[in-house]
């Protein structure tokens, strides 16, 4: 992609994504993910009622009467972005490509968390680790992470969930609010990493996916590649044993995804690529904010 082409989808992007931020998202952002966390404030004298694991011993001991502490909510949270880059992001038969949708969203998220001072970094991965972008704030800081959503290649095109799952319990020290965004196209078992990063941290997913994932089309002898392995290979749609094994193995896959997330404790949003993202985005926030 040329610079000048980059540069009309970074701000075509940037012109939709920010509007959604300020006048739709910012409020449900703010009730779904402010107040999760709390920081120490003070100590005040202990009063009738007060939960007794609060008290501060150290305070109680040279006052000689029971002190405890006041917590207050954190006003600030840091965002991570856990973006699939893989090969199968490019498909798009059915709208736009997952990678083009997966990138509006991310900027949305990015957007409505400035508008709050948070914090915004991005984990890239594939099979791996391909990048990592350190929180930070700021327009600066969002444009750069929108320009690499859109322009970003991969160096494998596989998917393992694991690894940005795990380099977000390890790497990332200070609990945070996490998006994981992807087509969930992979057949590695990712319940253990996925639970013990919703436990450290705020995690939620969200399925980016397009029609043709889920049903294929009767269009006769075709020939499909693969875009993870780059494996070609002829398939007759014609056949309805064919397209009736596409659609279970797909169906199959989203009932493991299902059940993943589910015991996880992990709440998911699904977004197709040829639908708007609002609604299943607004419904991911008030769910949470009802917690």
């Amino acid at each position: 992609m040329d610079a000048n082409e980059l540069l009309k989808k970074i701000r075509k992007i940037e012109i939709k994504t920010r509007g959604l931020s300020q006048n739709i998202f910012a409020g449900e952002y703010h009730s779904a993910f402010k107040g999760r966390g709390v920081i120490f404030s003070e100590v005040r004298e202990y009063q009738p009622g007060d939960d007794i694991r609060d008290i501060d011993w150290n305070v109680t001991a040279r006052q000689n009467k029971p002190f405890v502490k006041v917590y207050e909510e954190e006003r600030e949270l840091t965002v991570m972005l856990l973006i699939d880059v893989s090969g199968s992001r490019e498909f798009g038969a059915v709208g736009e490509s997952k990678n083009e949708k997966m990138a509006e969203i991310a900027a949305t998220l990015a957007f409505s968390s400035i508008t709050n001072n948070d914090k915004v970094g991005v984990i890239f991965f594939s099979d791996r680790i391909e990048k990592f972008i350190p929180p930070k704030k700021g327009k600066k800081h969002i444009m750069l992470i929108i320009r690499e959503i859109i322009d970003f290649q991969a160096e494998s095109l596989g998917t393992d969930i694991n690894a940005p799952l795990e380099f977000l319990t390890n790497a990332i020290k200070k609990r945070c609010t996490a998006f994981l965004l992807s087509d969930f196209i992979d057949n590695h078992d990712y319940f253990k990493s996925m639970s013990i990063a919703n436990k450290k941290h705020d995690l939620a997913a969200i399925q980016v996916y397009d029609r043709r994932d889920a049903d294929m089309p009767d269009v006769g002898l075709i020939r499909i590649r693969d875009m993870e392995t780059g494996a070609d290979r002829w398939i007759d749609t014609s056949s309805k044993s064919v397209r009736k094994a596409y659609a279970r193995d797909w169906y199959e896959r989203q009932q493991r995804l299902g059940s993943t997330v589910t015991r996880s404790g992990v709440d998911m949003a699904q977004v197709t690529t040829d639908e708007d993202f609002v609604k299943p985005l607004l419904a991911l926030f008030r769910r949470r904010g009802i917690k």
